[in-house]
């Protein structure tokens, strides 16, 4: 069982590329980029995985501070369930101290939802992370929407976000890691009830 002293490992799901870095199923990085930004550090490669990690403490100084890992899996969504074990292994991250931040179909765009546990949803990063480790880790899901009319779920996910969108995307992705740290400082009930739209 997990304690607060141990390290959390945060995981924004997406594809490396800069042709993907737009895309609706990078959101997951566009969120880990920016929690990189508050704690003040710069992506590097990690040594043990396939990832670029940052390392630091998210919160206020004293009892609420929690040491982080966040991560960006670099081995294309698919696979992201090795370099995520990897790195859960070497950092000694309990698995209900993993948190996925990723794009989520069947939620309308701009709503957030934070569970624990659970199915993959077709979701195939998280597939790929709970084969490689168990479902018993946090998910903050990003609602993305339906694709309209026939448009392929393949082709929506891996296009850019509209223009209306992108309007109300940089405020979505500030709350969403605004939901991150409250689920680390206060808990998942906690950052459920102030989140979940």
């Amino acid at each position: 069982m997990s304690d607060a002293t141990d390290p959390w490992l945060i995981v924004g799901l997406g594809n490396p590329g800069p042709e993907y870095a737009a895309n609706r199923h990078n959101v997951g990085f566009m969120v880990a980029d920016l929690l990189a930004e508050r704690i003040g550090g710069k992506f590097k490669r990690a040594q043990k995985a396939q990832a670029q990690v940052v390392e630091g403490r998210i919160g206020p100084p004293g009892p609420l501070s929690r040491r982080v890992v966040l991560a960006k899996p670099m081995s294309y969504m698919n696979l992201s369930g090795g370099p995520v074990s990897a790195l859960r292994d070497f950092y000694k991250v309990p698995t209900d101290h993993v948190v996925a931040v990723h794009d989520e179909l069947d939620v309308d765009f701009g709503v957030l939802r934070l569970k624990s546990g659970g199915g993959d949803n077709g979701h195939n990063g998280l597939k790929s992370m709970t084969k490689a480790m168990g479902a018993d880790y946090h998910r903050v899901r990003f609602g993305i929407g339906r694709p309209p009319g026939r448009m392929q779920v393949a082709d929506f996910v891996l296009k850019d976000f509209s223009s209306a969108e992108r309007k109300e995307l940089a405020y979505l992705v500030d709350r969403s890691a605004d939901a991150v740290e409250c689920l680390l400082a206060e808990g998942l009930e906690r950052a459920q009830s102030a989140y979940n739209s």
